[in-house]
């Protein structure tokens, strides 16, 4: 069995020292001395300010979101996971769907200008598998219609466009720390804001509402503390993060060189660096992306639609008129992510490459 991905695990010493602290301490969360340390070292390794760790990468859209006080609509990519337009649609903000580029699969800075209206009160776009939108054009409709600008930069851990950091962009950008992303807490996220401001009122938002410096109940708010065990395995594994990062880009390029003769990649931003958190691959059809998936499959070999439907097609989940996203719609049922963990081996990279292009082999002959 080769599975999609696998979670990477710290040395459980290193952890278990962190664990101790907590226990040391016995105090297991609201803004302990670990969230506070893996604050000041994410900011530090990451190249911003203003970091908010919090519950999980939902909840960080959520507070995104709520921070600004959204309303309304919001534009964003129908080609992203679900939590993306879910977290608006929970909040009563309607996803206002957008077609995404040819090339980079990214929100479409055209197409999302053009679905702007008098309700939109956002942008929210997707670093698709951390591939960077074009944010040089998104800041320049932010300056023409003043909406906020929010990045689902869940897959952007570590990318930079030159020496700039891609969760600088925008008003605000937010982080999955999900066992399977490459830096994770087992369950984490976090917010980046631009401004201290919205950085403070959200600190106060995910504590019921309580001002840190007295206590003072200054609004609404909601329980999203990130917890000190969870804030110990992200120091844990901070620690090696360098290593996981060079170990996924050889990966990743190992699949390109035997991949590349037969298959199509996303088009990757010019500037930007390279995380390695998926590797996806487009087929020229449906059926030869259907052929594909069940034949890893039946090799043992994990695979996923990453990101399949196109979520403008779930009318039932976001009410509203239909709209119709054909870039995005075409990319749903032809792409496949292929198995990419630190602990993967070459030899399993080729197994999963030879096993696909066998897969198209036999397709062309049964036609």
């Amino acid at each position: 069995m080769i599975p999609l991905n696998k979670p990477y695990l710290p040395d459980q010493n290193r952890y278990q020292q962190y664990l101790q602290t907590a226990f040391d301490s016995q105090r297991l969360t609201n803004d302990g001395p670990l969230v506070q340390q893996l604050k000041a070292a994410l900011e530090q390794y990451l190249g911003v300010k203003y970091l908010l760790p919090v519950v999980n990468g939902t909840m960080a859209l959520q507070l995104a979101y709520k921070t600004f006080n959204l309303k309304g609509n919001a534009v964003t990519t129908p080609y992203s996971f679900i939590a993306t337009s879910s977290s608006l649609q929970w909040l009563n903000i309607h996803p206002n769907f957008a077609d995404i580029e040819t090339k980079s699969l990214n929100l479409c800075p055209d197409k999302a200008l053009a679905a702007i209206n008098r309700e939109t009160s956002a942008l929210v776009p997707v670093h698709v598998y951390g591939n960077p939108c074009d944010v040089e054009a998104f800041e320049r409709i932010k300056a023409k219609t003043k909406v906020k600008l929010i990045y689902d930069a869940s897959h952007a851990f570590g990318i930079k466009l030159g020496e700039r950091s891609i969760l600088s962009y925008g008003d605000a950008s937010t982080l999955s720390f999900h066992a399977t992303k490459l830096f994770h807490c087992v369950e984490g996220g976090a917010v980046i804001f631009n401004k201290e401001k919205d950085y403070r009122k959200a600190a106060r938002m995910i504590n019921f509402g309580i001002a840190p410096e007295n206590g003072h109940i200054s609004g609404p708010g909601i329980n999203g503390k990130m917890s000190e065990l969870h804030a110990a395995m992200g120091l844990a594994l901070l620690g090696d993060i360098d290593n996981i990062l060079a170990r996924r880009n050889q990966l990743f390029d190992y699949y390109k060189t035997l991949l590349c003769p037969y298959f199509e990649f996303p088009l990757w931003h010019h500037e930007a660096s390279q995380n390695a958190i998926y590797f996806p691959v487009i087929f020229k059809s449906a059926a030869d992306c259907n052929q594909a998936f069940l034949t890893l499959k039946k090799q043992g070999i994990g695979s996923r639609r990453y990101f399949s439907p196109s979520l403008n097609t779930l009318t039932d989940t976001f009410s509203g008129q239909s709209v119709s996203c054909p870039v995005s719609e075409g990319y749903a049922q032809r792409l496949l992510c292929l198995p990419l963990y630190f602990d993967l081996t070459e030899e399993e990279v080729e197994e999963v490459c030879s096993t696909l292009i066998n897969s198209l082999a036999l397709k062309q002959e049964n036609r």
